[in-house]
């Protein structure tokens, strides 16, 4: 046992004859808290050295030097240290962070990653183990799009157009391009009998964030819809979903079988 002091507002301890407080308000105070009632006093000691937590937790992938966060010889939008410490703090696998981190800076617009930076802030949208992360999209009751009706959005579709085709002005709202979003944003194009739709995205694919909706939308050039959400009530929470393919509800067959009764009540009209 080490002496500390826990309160509501912080946690000092003494290791190795060094005083270290550390703020309620930090993004690791919980860490620390729960390495403190486990023993793991190495670990503590870290966790008041938020760089080296960091450093450490990524395998030397992601490191802080004078308050600026590097990926390699990158330097990243800070962000990421909130990523990471949910991470840590959930006990989550690093490579994931490491994935998304190699195919954003694989996008070759700079001002896309950085307002995608923002967008993910914003929004909190869920990363996948591959790298790529989950948004929303709210499409028509036949699984086409809201704007065109020519594209089809059902389970296990992938669909892509050519970047230059996306318009890449983040101060034009409504434009050229795929667009997907939070939550909030597409549950709307999903009510009066539409459907919401989980879609994968590779970061290095995301063209421009929107200024309009707060944020809340993006364009991307390519997309695939991984999963059905049933339910409109409340969006995934978890910060890693590896498991959105698995539940049969939400599989192909699920619009294999919606499909085969909207054409049988479409033959049921004509006749």
């Amino acid at each position: 046992m080490i002496p500390y002091i826990l309160t509501d507002n912080s946690l000092t301890v003494v290791i190795n004859g060094k005083s270290l407080t550390m703020s309620s308000e930090a993004a690791n105070f919980p860490l620390a808290k729960q390495a403190l009632s486990e023993g793991r006093y190495g670990d503590l000691e870290e966790l008041f050295d938020l760089a080296a937590a960091i450093t450490n937790y990524s395998g030397g992938n992601v490191r802080i030097e004078s308050n600026t966060l590097y990926f390699g010889d990158e330097v990243v939008d800070n962000h990421v240290v909130d990523r990471i410490l949910e991470f840590m703090q959930n006990e989550l696998p690093f490579e994931p962070l490491v994935k998304f981190l190699e195919k954003l800076l694989d996008n070759p617009s700079r001002r896309a990653v950085d307002e995608l930076y923002r967008f993910l802030e914003h929004k909190h949208m869920p990363l996948t183990p591959d790298g790529n992360f989950l948004a929303y999209k709210g499409v028509k009751h036949d699984f086409t799009d809201c704007y065109s009706g020519r594209f089809d959005n059902s389970v296990g579709q992938v669909l892509e157009m050519p970047r230059r085709s996306v318009c890449d002005d983040a101060n034009v709202g409504c434009s050229h391009g795929f667009h997907a979003g939070s939550y909030e944003y597409a549950k709307g194009y999903a009510s009066n009998g539409g459907n919401l739709m989980i879609v994968e995205i590779d970061p290095a694919d995301v063209v421009s964030v929107p200024h309009d909706c707060d944020c809340q939308k993006l364009r991307t050039t390519k997309y695939k819809v991984v999963s059905h959400h049933e339910t409109i009530e409340r969006p995934l929470q978890e910060a890693l979903v590896d498991d959105y393919h698995e539940d049969p509800s939400l599989s192909d067959d699920y619009n294999d079988g919606w499909e085969d009764g909207f054409r049988a009540s479409e033959e049921q009209m004509d006749e």
